[in-house]
């Protein structure tokens, strides 16, 4: 991201917060010129120009945006003028002003996500996206569905219950956590496939511990056999750099108000535009819409305002730069980790190569459960994590932080960890 692009981005944001953020955000990108991903990583003073586009509570110390991300002002701000207008006529301004106004997002995402617009259907999270294909892929009673037991429990729901109605059968296969290589991924599932796999489920990276999936290989494994390939990407999209291209995926499904920062309530579904027809929308829609990505977003009336904000958030994840706030976030993610993977009984989840984490990690104490540790954590420092249970498996403490974290907080994070590990939570 060269200077003018990263400022364009800006001058909307100072507009916004009514201060002079066009000069700070100026003088944090001429000290940025010339300098990799990774030496801007550890630059505080370029990560605090960032952090001050947000309004959360500098309180409470948020590791949680792998569940739902604060949005900057400046989408907060967009969201609450396209409300505005939405309320001064409601069937006038929405029908004829802001509906067609969607197609702008749909671009930015097309263009972030290497794709034609007309593959990209806007939705209000993964999992509306991932049911649409879910419940719409043309599946008979004895086709079987495979997929980890890390999949999001939502997901297995929604196979349960189509096993239930249709009669298909879901396989599930585990893994170790951290895997030993992708290799051992890519063999775990390609083992279990039959004669009677039609589909394969796979996460981009996975909701327990941020695993990375070696997605490519997969997709074309399951491709040469003549098996549909799902991706699970709620926390691929934004949380690092990559296109359609580099997945070679033919579904594509994610939620952007985690690592895109966009309004609470929006996603998208990608779908390979040779497949559009074959694939029911979850809601009817027209027989004549049966090759239009817009099918899949013939949901009646909904907040128009909500997606609205989409394109601003597009905005100033680009205004950043991909590459650096992968790096940013690799950076914080090695910060708690070096203080605590060689205490006692402290287990780290992750893979330190890029190809494996970004800065979705995972780690577990021995004889603390999760959720025992959240509680200490929010208890105790006032600190804000996930517990995740894959049951019969493990049970870890999800740390995800964002562009906004600071140094600080994770040091106080890792000290929580220390205090846990050696001293106990009483």
């Amino acid at each position: 991201m060269d200077r003018r692009t990263f400022l364009a981005g800006a001058t909307g944001m100072a507009a916004v917060l009514g201060v002079d953020w066009r000069a700070r955000l100026e003088a944090a990108a001429q000290a940025s010129a010339g300098r990799t991903p990774d030496e801007l990583a550890r630059d505080e003073d370029f990560w605090l120009q960032v952090r001050h586009a947000f309004t959360i509570d500098r309180n409470h110390v948020n590791f949680n945006s792998g569940s739902v991300s604060p949005a900057p002002r400046s989408v907060q701000q967009a969201v609450t003028d396209y409300w505005t207008v939405m309320n001064m006529s409601p069937s006038l301004y929405v029908d004829e002003q802001l509906l067609p106004r969607l197609e702008v997002p749909r671009r930015h995402l097309a263009q972030m996500f290497g794709c034609d617009p007309e593959e990209i259907a806007l939705t209000r999270n993964t999992s509306e996206a991932m049911q649409i294909l879910q419940f719409g892929l043309p599946l008979r009673a004895g086709d079987e569905v495979l997929t980890t037991t890390q999949d999001y429990p939502r997901m297995l729901t929604t196979w349960h219950q189509r096993a239930a109605r249709d009669g298909i059968v879901l396989k599930t296969v585990a893994f170790p956590v951290p895997p030993p290589s992708h290799d051992d991924l890519v063999e775990r599932l390609e083992q279990a496939i039959t004669p009677k796999t039609k589909v394969i489920l796979i996460c981009h990276v996975t909701y327990t511990t941020g695993q990375i999936f070696p997605v490519r290989r997969i997709c074309q494994m399951a491709r040469s056999r003549g098996i549909e390939t799902i991706v699970d990407g709620a926390h691929g999209f934004a949380q690092f750099p990559f296109t359609r291209d580099e997945l070679d995926c033919d579904y594509y499904a994610t939620s952007l108000h985690k690592w895109l920062t966009a309004p609470i309530g929006t996603g998208f579904l990608y779908v390979r535009r040779s497949k559009i027809g074959q694939v029911w929308p979850l809601m009817a829609a027209p027989l004549s819409m049966r090759d239009d990505i817009r099918k899949f977003e013939q949901i009646g009336t909904f907040p128009v305002a909500i997606p609205g904000g989409i394109t601003e958030a597009a905005t100033f994840h680009q205004s950043i730069g991909g590459a650096r706030k992968a790096a940013r976030l690799r950076y914080l993610r090695r910060r708690w980790v070096a203080r605590v993977k060689d205490l006692p009984k402290v287990r780290v989840l992750n893979r330190d190569e890029p190809e494996h984490t970004c800065g979705l990690g995972a780690m577990a104490i021995d004889g603390i459960g999760a959720a025992a540790l959240t509680e200490f954590l929010e208890r105790a420092y006032r600190i804000h994590v996930r517990p995740r249970v894959v049951d019969g498996e493990f049970s870890c403490v999800r740390i995800a932080p964002n562009v906004f974290t600071t140094l600080e907080e994770v040091d106080l994070l890792a000290t929580a960890l220390e205090r846990a590990a050696t001293r106990g939570i009483a």
